[in-house]
């Protein structure tokens, strides 16, 4: 998926309907459904969501006039260059240098260039970031946004999409983007799990079971 709505994530609107298991079909548990689609990860279908969008693509600009104009806001972009945005103060100034140690090793070592962003919408840079961050196929942009539910939002890049299965990605969105899971650990250690994860994801050989688990 290369990376076609990354305005989805800097929009307002609502979260990607997330079908949920079962056979219960009474009308209080559809809203009962509908209310956990919500605050499960509005990223798991990689930004097709239409709803939550940054008007940014990489391929044709397929969607792009369906998408309202996200927000764009680059006074928000710290004053040098820096792989860690945190503009809702989640995370610590020592969370923040371990998070870009983190990225430079995982770039040095693999050639993916992870980027986060944490923002409470609609106080976010939006468009903003990829011009700042020179984002191409091997970009993964990270936005942790509470906004909307699940905290974990992800746009990759086109060869990011070719070596690491798309289900992963929910299922980390899953794991440590639900709103149970960020409201007893806080939106700090949502961030840092799912680093963790995706580092580890993509140290592991490609093949047929790589990024099977999220550690």
């Amino acid at each position: 998926m290369a990376l076609r709505h990354l305005h989805s994530l800097f929009k307002a609107g609502g979260a990607v309907k997330v079908a949920v298991p079962g056979t219960l079909t009474t009308p209080k548990v559809a809203n009962l459904t509908n209310w956990v689609s919500q605050f499960r990860s509005k990223s798991v279908n990689l930004i097709l969501s239409a709803s939550l969008a940054l008007a940014v693509s990489f391929t044709s600009g397929a969607g792009i006039s369906e998408a309202k104009v996200g927000v764009n806001k680059p006074e928000l972009l710290p004053k040098e260059y820096a792989s860690v945005i945190d503009v809702a103060g989640f995370l610590s100034a020592g969370q923040e240098k371990r998070l870009a140690q983190e990225i430079a090793d995982l770039e040095r070592e693999t050639g993916f260039k992870l980027r986060i962003l944490v923002q409470n919408y609609p106080d976010t840079p939006g468009l903003a970031i990829k011009d700042f961050w020179q984002v191409d196929e091997r970009t993964i942009i990270f936005v942790a946004d509470p906004t909307f539910g699940n905290i974990l939002n992800f746009n990759v890049g086109a060869q990011v999409d070719l070596d690491i299965p798309r289900s992963f990605w929910s299922r980390l969105a899953g794991k440590y983007g639900n709103i149970f899971y960020w409201k007893e650990k806080g939106e700090d250690a949502a961030v840092e799990a799912a680093v963790k994860a995706i580092a580890y994801c993509l140290r592991e050989p490609v093949g047929p079971t790589n990024c099977s688990e999220i550690k």
